[in-house]
Order: structure tokens, then sequence, then C-alpha cells
């Protein structure tokens, strides 16, 4: 393996690179726009996140040149540990890296491994894996048949989605093909402990198997942390959303994936609303995570897919079998796109949560709005959950408007810049009565879910004033 050394010669430029580096990691990158909370805790967090990736990164370069990593940890060492304006460089000091073949998620930057992870770095192949569009492949050949192997296209989008969250990733049709791969795994008698209020697709998948009288459903309130540890000593399976869709509940994540559990019980993780960059269940002892990568993954409006992401060796083949059995295989075109859309999600989730935050607070000030659910807030039920584990807040609201639900609807047909459409987690914002979904009439009749997106912000706002202006007689 070829590997090449760089040394900066002018130690007044290495000064302000290392300067600016420093600045980027030790503040944890792209983290400053996704946390939006106290100084403190965000230094907190970023520093834990800067020394947990140090040991990885240096590591890495020692088994490339030995000789040579002395000097990079020193760097490393100085871009931890200091928080000034200047940071001084001595005539020992030199920018050195190896290169190697294969690009570890591990040794970079989660917003630096969306857009360089899950490529093909082969000389003369180009750098995004094109869409395969083959069902059977010619014989003998580890891959046969695409239904039971997927293509070169699904292979790129999750090794690209393994790398984000900490695990190895099968990508599914969509993400109902995924949940109901994690909860038909149980057999007949089986326990399942769920939300209250789930989704409401993963909902009727609970109420036909209790229907039908092939397992005991425990309901339990996100919030309600003691019920779930307790839940883990008897259930087989505890499904967990959060934060909750569309009543942006968090749960006290890190204490129910450590509770003592049952043998065979397993801890799965609906993690859509937050997306890799903002909450990573595996790391606090989740078996699997969920995602409907249709939403902020693919970012576009334009595909259906679903994740199942674990680290265990079995539960990836089983998942494997029970993909294949479904037939719920990506489509090649969905995965290309999916990895398309993903190559932009640490932008898009930066500017679309920087857009949340700004409109949660001026909609809990609106005289035109009963009350607003989102993390980020104070007065959100579970706003010290979020705070305890989760980098940011998200890019999701949830409001209740005054009057009647008729209200409600007139304000989603009223707006002009945000669409009024299901869905959520695209570039484009969107909103609806979610009540007014078959399945959802527990949800409050008149609240709102919010996807915010990444237009500007006073545009947002306007379009929002605007349409509560023109619906106050409802």
């Amino acid at each position: 393996m070829r590997q090449t050394n760089r040394c900066a010669d002018d130690v007044g430029r290495t000064e302000v690179h290392i300067e600016q580096v420093m600045t980027q990691r030790a503040l944890g990158g792209f983290k400053a726009a996704f946390c939006h909370r106290t100084p403190g805790r965000d230094r907190e967090i970023a520093t834990a996140h800067s020394l947990r990736n140090f040991g990885q990164r240096t590591e890495s370069i020692a088994n490339c040149q030995p000789e040579q990593s002395a000097d990079r940890r020193v760097v490393a060492n100085r871009m931890i540990s200091t928080h000034g304006p200047t940071l001084a460089a001595t005539p020992a000091t030199r920018w050195r890296y190896c290169r190697r073949m294969t690009l570890n998620y591990e040794d970079v930057d989660l917003s630096t491994w969306l857009i360089a992870g899950g490529r093909n770095r082969t000389p003369g192949q180009p750098l995004n894996v094109a869409p395969q569009f083959a069902s059977n492949f010619y014989l003998p050949a580890d891959r046969d048949y695409s239904r039971a192997k997927g293509t070169e296209t699904s292979d790129a989008f999750e090794t690209l989605m393994g790398g984000l969250e900490g695990g190895h990733a099968l990508a599914f049709a969509s993400g109902m093909a995924a949940s109901h791969v994690v909860l038909n795994r149980l057999p007949v008698g089986a326990t399942l402990a769920i939300p209250v209020d789930p989704y409401h697709g993963v909902k009727g998948l609970a109420v036909e198997a209790e229907a039908q009288g092939r397992w005991k459903i425990l309901r339990l309130e996100l919030d309600d942390t003691q019920g779930w540890v307790d839940a883990a000593k008897v259930a087989d399976l505890l499904w967990l959303e959060t934060p909750a869709n569309p009543l942006l509940t968090v749960c006290d994540l890190p204490a129910i994936c450590a509770a003592p559990r049952k043998d065979g019980t397993i801890v799965a993780v609906d993690s859509t609303f937050a997306t890799p960059l903002v909450q990573r269940p595996l790391e606090f002892g989740a078996d699997v995570v969920m995602h409907s990568a249709t939403k902020f993954i693919g970012g576009h409006s334009d595909l259906l897919a679903g994740l199942l992401i674990t680290t265990s060796a079995d539960l990836h083949d089983e998942f494997h079998t029970r993909r294949l059995l479904n037939g719920a295989t990506i489509g090649a075109m969905e995965a290309f796109l999916a990895t398309r859309g993903a190559r932009t999600l640490a932008l898009r989730m930066e500017k679309a949560q920087a857009n949340a935050e700004e409109l949660a607070a001026r909609l809990e000030a609106s005289d035109d709005v009963a009350k607003v659910r989102f993390p980020g807030l104070a007065s959100h039920d579970t706003h010290e959950n979020a705070a305890k584990f989760m980098i940011g807040w998200g890019a999701m609201i949830s409001f209740e408007t005054v009057g009647s639900p008729e209200r409600a609807t007139a304000v989603c047909e009223a707006v002009e810049i945000i669409n009024h459409a299901t869905s959520l987690g695209a570039v484009e914002s969107t909103m609806e009565r979610r009540a007014a979904v078959p399945g959802q009439e527990t949800i409050p009749p008149t609240l709102i879910r919010f996807s915010v997106g990444c237009e500007n912000v006073e545009d947002i706002s306007n379009d929002l004033a605007n349409a509560f202006a023109t619906t106050r007689h409802l």
C-alpha cells in the first residue's frame, strides 16, 4: 500500500492550519449549529467526542508510521486541550499524515464520513457508485440474485449508513419493511413493549398480532423510565421511538438501554426523527436502530427506504434472511438516491435545526398557538431527557393552534412556502394536521406536525404569520 508523507515547511502556515482544525474539531465540527444549549454543556459534549475520536485516530496513524505518530499525537493533544485564540507551534511541530486505501468511519468526523464514505476508490471507477439495475448475475459468483444479495449500489448505501450509526447496516424497501422484520421475529406467546401511541404503522402490526393472540402487548408512556426498566425484565422486545412521532416525547434512552434484561431481550430504537447526527442509540446499548430513510436521510421527498443497523453479527444475519424472505430489499435507484441525499445530511440538518430552534421560540410566543412541542424548549415535557444525551434538538416541531380543528387544517392549506403534505425530513418544509390521518385520532385535534426545512427562516416565519392571520375567523 502506497503511503504518502506530507510536511508543511512553513511553521507559521502550519500554526494557522492547526488552529483552524482545532477550532472545528474541538467544537465538534458541525456540532456548533446542532447544539443549542449552554456553552458549558456544549464544550463538555464536544470535548467528550474529541477525546473519543482522538484515541482511534492516533492509533490508526501509529499503525502506519510509528516514528511520525508522536508529532501528530502532540498536535492532537494541543487541539483538544487548547481553546484560546492562538496555538503555539514549535520547530518540531509538523503536519504529517499517511494515506490509506481504506477509509474508516472512526477516523473522521461524521460530517466527513457522510461525504467520503461508501465510495469505490479503485482507479478508473466513478466517484459515485451508479445505480446497478440488475436482478441476476453471471455464475459462479458470490452475488447471484439482487433480492438475496442486493447490488453494488445498495452495498454503498449500507456501508455509508453503517459507519454513520456505528454498526452494520441493512437497507430495506421502506421504513415499515425494516420495522416489520424486527417485530415479526417475535414468536407466538412473546411479549412486546411499545409506546402507548407509536407510529401508526407499528401500532397496526402490534394490534393485529394482539388480536390474533400471537403477542402480549405492554403499552408504556415513553417518559415512564421506570416502567421501561421494569419491562426489560419481562418483555422479549422493547420498541422505543424517540423523539416520538408526532408528540416529540424523548425517553431516557441511556437509562433504558442500560437496564438489566431477561435473556434474549433486545432493545430496538426508531431514531428516524433524530438521525445519527443527533443521537446514536447503539452507543448506549441498544441492539438495533431503525430509520425510515425516506425522511431525513434521503432528504428530498423522492424515495422510499428503510434501514436496520446493529453491532450484532447474529442479528445482522437474521435480519438479512428475513429481508430475503419478505422480499423487502431496496431497489437500485432508491439506494442511489438515498446515498446521494445522505451526502448532504449534515449540511441540511445544520440549517434545518437552526431554523427549528428559532421558529419554535416564535411559535411559543404567538397568540395563535396554544402549545408547542420541541425538545429544545425548556417548557417541553421531556426537555431534561433530551439534554442528557442528544447532540442537538432535531428539526421537528409539533404545535397546536388556537381554535377549531378546521382552523388547523386551514392553516396548513393557507401556507405558500411551507408544503401541505405528509411525511417529513426533507430539504423543503412540510406540515399537516396529524389527527386528520386515519389511525391518529388519539392525537390532539388541532396539532400540526411541522417538519422544518432549509428555507430562509424569515420567509418560513412570515408564511406562518400570514396563514395565522387569514384563519383567525375559524
